[in-house]
Formats: structure tokens, C-alpha cells, sequence
């Protein structure tokens, strides 16, 4: 099942359902609405082929489990942020959208983080929030500083795609 009709009947069937099982494990029926209506939303953007109907449930249960699984990545990262700004000496003064970008940026990282192999997100921490030399994330690494060095292009190739996401975004 794919395309505009077959979601609108998934939505006419479920969503009722999805709402109140995205209620109870959000404990906020206004967010759990805001997921159920985005998770339908991923299903046009995102279009899935679905046979069987008695397998729609299952099916929004994953993409919406998915979103939960955004939304409180997100606010991991943006109460880590807010943190980061109360410990400061001196007050920060952002705007909502400077604040806003900047936790974006921060949910892309991590993101990306995400995606790459652990060994290469690894070497990558080490060398941008520890300071590290490559031959010392090498030497932690137990692997040879030309291994980090083609772990830190990967990385650093992660971080251009997200520079030119934000650059496309912003342009």
C-alpha cells in the first residue's frame, strides 16, 4: 500500500489509536498528537508498501517508536545545551532562532555520530572535544595513525554533508 488514498485510509483507521498509545507513552497528549500527525506525515514523504492491513499497526507503531526515539534524543541534547549556557560565567543571550539552529546543528551531530562505526565516531570525540593528536587517539585506539587519519576523513566528510545540508537550508 502506498500513495495520498491508501494513507488517508491508514489515517482514518489508526490514528485514533495511535494518538492514545503515543499518549500513554508520552504522558502529554499534545505531543503525542503532534508524532501522530508527524508519523502520517513520514508515511507521504516516506511512502511504504503495505499489503496487509492487519500489519498498518505494527508498521505505524515502528515509524512513530522512531519518532519518540527523535524527540527525546532531541531534548537530551537540547537540555545538555541549555546546561552548557547556565554554567557559563556570563549570561548568553541567544535569539529563538539562533537557539534553534544551534540545537539543530547539535541533533545533526549527534546523528551523525549515530550513523558512523564506533571506532570512527571514537577517534573523531577524541580529537574534537579531548584535543587529541592522531597519534594519540592511535595509541588509545590501538590502531595505526593512518587508521585515524582515514577515520577522521570519514568524519570530517559527515560534518561537510551536514555544512551543506545547513548551507542549502539557510540559502
Amino acid at each position: 500500500m502506498s500513495g495520498v488514498a491508501e494513507v488517508e485510509i491508514l489515517y482514518d483507521q489508526h490514528h485514533s489509536w495511535l494518538k492514545t498509545w503515543l499518549g500513554r507513552r508520552l504522558g502529554c497528549p499534545a505531543l503525542a498528537a503532534d508524532l501522530a500527525h508527524d508519523t502520517f506525515v513520514r508515511l507521504l514523504t516516506k511512502p511504504h508498501s503495505l499489503n496487509n492491513l492487519d500489519r498498518a499497526r505494527g508498521y505505524l507503531r515502528t515509524v512513530a517508536d522512531r519518532l519518540c526515539i527523535d524527540l527525546w534524543r532531541r531534548q537530551s541534547v537540547e537540555q545538555a545545551w541549555r546546561e552548557v549556557l547556565a554554567a557559563r560565567p556570563e549570561p548568553v543571550e541567544l535569539s529563538p532562532e539562533s537557539h534553534a539552529i544551534i540545537v539543530e546543528t547539535f541533533c545533526e551531530i549527534d546523528q551523525m555520530l549515530q550513523r558512523l562505526p564506533e571506532r570512527v565516531a571514537t577517534a573523531f570525540m577524541l580529537s574534537q572535544l579531548n584535543g587529541l593528536t592522531y597519534q594519540q587517539i592511535a595509541t588509545q585506539l590501538k590502531v595505526s595513525e593512518r587508521t585515524i587519519k582515514n577515520y577522521m576523513a570519514q568524519a570530517m566528510l559527515e560534518c561537510m554533508l551536514i555544512e551543506v545540508r545547513h548551507n542549502q537550508s539557510v540559502g
